[in-house]
């Protein structure tokens, strides 16, 4: 979709969605089912299946499974070890395609799970309708095809709440879950659409997840089931940046210290000016920024000598990456984009070993702010990371380590798969 950063090429222009036209007809009023609705709802899915723990799961998410590794691949890489897993995404539209396009692959890594990347023909991306039914026809064929047998009564898991309306009672599921780990209606790009096709998702989801704090302050709202349940971690990985086996990538050898470094997607969300003047500030210094440049014009960033910018880099380097870091920066501008993130790199970094300064993003301040650095201005910020370089806070890293101990994906995910299993429970046995 072309409202979040789901592709790694140049985007065309982004689809305009007319629902007059579309497939989809969303109710001008959706109403939340109450409790008892959803409970009868659940005994009538529930009675009589006693395989509720061996589920499948169908998700929909608006990001690729190679691009950054994120809230998305974290949940359903662990999930696939107990549940086959059908993972669709979308590709970028191509002009060179002159009708949709399906393909299908399963991964060696994770046996259980099946990638399924549709690809639109340019000249029709415009056309929601068009676009809306060609997407089902092309899942449920799949589905009914090549993986028969394989995803029936699943479990719905959504990530993409403009896909909502069109599998939202398609599929046969037992359950819907939305895991909501973005405001994406804030995002550069969103459809104005996704603000109503989000209200439909909420309404007849059994089970909501937020991954921050001020997004399940909002979520929580508007349905009676909503769960916060933020940033995990996997310490052991990034913990390789503290051990001696781990080798700098030469590229960042090579470089003046100390070093100032992001790993991350590098979008509307950070504050290409607080980087120049980080960097104006320190010439001796070297700031590296890693990640893949989307929505925002490369024109903006600052290229200075001394500023780095590495492309994206795949997950397993990261702590190599970091090893090489003496600070690592949150450089987060403070805007609509930002105002409901909760990153996922606050723990990364943390399990790096590594003092972190970061701007006031609300999420941050309120889950990480005894471990980072908050900045509330442009000058604290940069005299922050160079009290860090000068002078790390141990004891602040040691917190952070604790920390990233203490929240690893793994016991998110046996969380999550608890409120599944206990709303899938018919009713009777939940009184």
């Amino acid at each position: 979709m072309s409202y979040a950063p789901i592709i790694t090429e140049a985007a065309l222009a982004p689809r305009k969605y007319n629902d007059e036209k579309s497939a989809v007809q969303p109710e001008k009023n959706f109403k939340v089912r109450s409790q008892s609705q959803r409970m009868k709802n659940l005994r009538i899915r529930s009675s009589g299946d006693k395989a509720n723990e061996n589920y499948p799961i169908v998700v929909h998410s608006h990001l690729r499974w190679d691009w950054v590794w994120q809230r998305p691949q974290q949940f359903v890489s662990r999930l696939s070890r107990r549940h086959r897993v059908l993972f669709i995404e979308t590709l970028a539209p191509d002009p060179q395609l002159a009708s949709p396009l399906a393909r299908f692959r399963t991964l060696e890594d994770f046996p259980n799970l099946t990638v399924l990347s549709l690809q639109f023909p340019a000249w029709r991306w415009q056309d929601a309708a068009y676009v809306d039914a060609e997407r089902r026809r092309l899942v449920l064929e799949f589905i009914k095809g090549p993986v028969a047998g394989q995803f029936e009564r699943p479990v719905q898991w959504f990530y993409d709440p403009m896909t909502a309306p069109i599998f939202i009672g398609r599929l046969g599921e037992r359950l819907t879950v939305y895991d909501c780990m973005d405001e994406l209606s804030k995002f550069q790009g969103a459809p104005p659409e996704i603000r109503q096709r989000e209200q439909q998702l909420l309404a007849q989801a059994d089970v909501v997840f937020t991954g921050g704090r001020k997004l399940f302050q909002a979520k929580s709202r508007l349905h009676p089931n909503c769960h916060f349940y933020g940033c995990g971690v996997d310490a052991t990985h990034f913990g390789r940046a503290h051990q001696e086996a781990t080798q700098l990538p030469q590229e960042l050898a090579q470089l003046p210290k100390p070093v100032l470094g992001y790993f991350g997607v590098i979008d509307e969300r950070l504050d290409y000016q607080l980087i120049d003047a980080l960097a104006e500030a320190n010439p001796e210094q070297s700031v590296v920024m890693i990640g893949p440049v989307l929505k925002v014009d490369e024109r903006v960033l600052p290229r200075r000598a001394n500023v780095h910018w590495l492309g994206q880099r795949p997950y397993a380097d990261l702590p190599a990456f970091c090893k090489g870091f003496d600070v690592c920066l949150m450089p987060f501008a403070l805007n609509e984009a930002t105002e409901y993130i909760n990153p996922t790199k606050a723990l990364e970094y943390m399990a790096t070993g590594r003092p972190i300064v970061s701007t006031a993003v609300a999420d941050v301040v309120h889950n990480f702010g005894q471990v980072v650095q908050i900045a509330r201005d442009r000058g604290e910020f940069l005299s922050m990371c160079q009290r860090a370089v000068l002078d790390p806070d141990c004891s602040a890293i040691n917190l952070g380590l604790k920390m990233a101990r203490e929240n690893s994906w793994d016991s998110i995910v046996e969380r999550l798969e608890g409120h599944v299993t206990e709303a899938l429970q018919p009713a009777v046995a939940r009184t």
